[in-house]
């Protein structure tokens, strides 16, 4: 037996296997920094009081004016890293595709508290340093804890908004009734919910909406039947189970939410 040739041969074939690990480790970290790339377009702000992502307009033009999109972490966004805010809706809002279509600001605040009178403060503030905005379209959006936070601060001032689109935002089973539907009436809002939701419960959704429908409100609620919690991602990209319906007919029939949230302005009046 030759055993100089065994060893090379040997050798070769542990040379050619180190050499396929490290290409499929390499395209692994590839494949991860290609999945992570849209993150790198919320640009990182350090604040003291409420740390945020930005995402500028696509294309920018200073000549153009671009509406707002503030989005509200839920419950597993909360911190101060300035990271876990960004939720699959900001992954979906920075589609290329989707970022041309509609050009705008996304706002991405983070807290490790629910959201409040402070935030919204500071939330004005970074909108007004922002160049460009049409503040006659500044909308606001979340799920679960952001769902609630976007009723929250709506009732402190709705006539801030031009439209809002809360993802089961009706709060947990142990809290109590916090949304006054005489104040946002005539906001336009895009309600989300699975009606087997048991965390935010569906029925308090259901109520909202029942009360909307007395006053005459502008609010659609589209459930999205057989699901829980976890519909964060359908507020954007819809889905083929969800039923919408309409409070009364000052609602925007339109089908599809992201042609009907950059539609609204509140110059059009409320």
């Amino acid at each position: 037996m030759n055993t100089s040739r065994f060893h090379r041969s040997g050798w070769v074939a542990l040379a050619a296997l180190l050499l396929a690990m490290h290409g499929h480790a390499s395209a692994q970290v590839a494949e991860r920094e290609g999945a992570q790339e849209w993150i790198r377009l919320y640009e990182p702000h350090a604040d003291d009081d409420m740390p945020y992502r930005l995402m500028r307009p696509y294309g920018f033009d200073a000549t153009q004016r671009y509406p707002v999109i503030v989005s509200l972490h839920g419950g597993a966004g909360r911190g101060t890293d300035n990271r876990m805010q960004l939720r699959v809706w900001n992954r979906l809002l920075a589609d290329e595709a989707t970022r041309a279509a509609y050009p705008s600001y996304v706002l991405a605040p983070q807290s490790p508290r629910l959201w409040d009178a402070a935030h919204l403060e500071r939330i004005k503030e970074i909108v007004a340093t922002l160049p460009s905005v049409d503040m006659d379209r500044i909308y606001i959006l979340g799920h679960s804890m952001g769902g609630h936070g976007t009723f929250i601060l709506l009732q402190i001032d709705p006539g801030y908004f031009a439209a809002a689109a809360p993802s089961a935002g009706t709060g947990r089973p142990d809290t109590e009734e916090f949304i006054d539907a005489s104040l946002i009436k005539d906001v336009p809002i895009w309600a989300f919910h699975g009606d087997q939701d048991m965390v935010a419960p569906y029925d308090r959704g259901q109520k909202l909406f029942a009360e909307m429908e007395r006053l005459g409100g502008n609010m659609k609620l589209t459930t999205w039947s057989g699901d829980a919690h976890s519909v964060s991602a359908k507020m954007i990209s819809g889905g083929d189970n969800g039923t919408t319906r309409c409070s009364s007919d000052r609602c925007d029939g339109e089908p599809e939410m992201l042609e009907w949230l950059f539609s609204q302005s509140r110059a059009d009046g409320q």
